[in-house]
Formats: C-alpha cells, sequence, structure tokens
C-alpha cells in the first residue's frame, strides 16, 4: 500500500552533516521524499510534537535535546512507507540496531540516534501534519 511518512534527521545529525547521506540512503531504499524542510524547533514545539512522552523521565533531556540545533523534516512516499523506513532506521538505540541501519551507522547514543520515524499510519497522519501542509505533500 502506498503511504506517506514522517522522518526527522534529529540535530546530531544535521550539525555533523549527515543530512544528505541520510536521505540518499532513504532514496536507494526506494521511498521518496514529497516534502522537505530543515528548522529550528523552539522548546515548545518540540514538547508539542513530543507531548505523548511528557510523563516519561527523558522528556526534558529530549525537549533540550530537540531544539539544540535545526533538524530536517521530510515526508517519504513509497510501498509500506512506514515499515519500510522503520526497518530502514533500525533500534532506538544505536548499539542495538542492526548493521547497515541508520541509527547503527550514524547514531551517537539512545538520544541522539540521529533520526526519528513514525511507528504507525495513523501516527504518521498526525505527525506529518504537525509538519507539512497538505499543499507541501503534493507531486
Amino acid at each position: 500500500m502506498l503511504q506517506t511518512t514522517l522522518a526527522i534527521i534529529k540535530p546530531d545529525a544535521v550539525a555533523r552533516g549527515l543530512a544528505g547521506e541520510i536521505l540518499a540512503a532513504v532514496e536507494a531504499e526506494g521511498l521518496r521524499p514529497v516534502a522537505l524542510k530543515m528548522l529550528r524547533l523552539s522548546k515548545a514545539q518540540a514538547q508539542g510534537f513530543y507531548a505523548v512522552h511528557k510523563e516519561r523521565p527523558f522528556f526534558d533531556s529530549l525537549m533540550d535535546y530537540m531544539s539544540s540545533g535545526p533538524v530536517v523534516c521530510a515526508a517519504l512516499r513509497g510501498e509500506d512507507a512506514v515499515a519500510r523506513y522503520r526497518a530502514l532506521m533500525g533500534a532506538t538505540n544505536p548499539t542495538q540496531a542492526e548493521p547497515g541501519t541508520l541509527r547503527r551507522k550514524y547514531g551517537q547514543n539512545l538520544e541522539a540516534n540521529a533520526v526519528h520515524g513514525s511507528d504507525c499510519p495513523e501516527n504518521a497522519a498526525v505527525e506529518l501534519a504537525y509538519f507539512f501542509n497538505a499543499l507541501e505533500m503534493t507531486e
């Protein structure tokens, strides 16, 4: 099924100049960026995006990190895009991610793990709407 999912290249990866390599790996996997933008999240914007985690002990640290520098947001389209991008990302903890995955290759630690991706089609729709409007995601 053709899907669109959200990908975020996180501040650590952007700061290390890895956005192009990560996007190239995404395209090599057959996922096509249909919208891209670079922005710097305020803490309030990061809190809005990650509100589902507000009760977690890592929330404040995550907000500091996600607002620490620019991120690249991408709407990725392809067959089964959500599952395929999650497989390409690898496990949240880079040390547990499979070889060849983005987090294994580019992640530094559990928090600075280079990329974010939607975990299901329903959340992809919500997350995409947080960063993009429908006009931005047309072909």
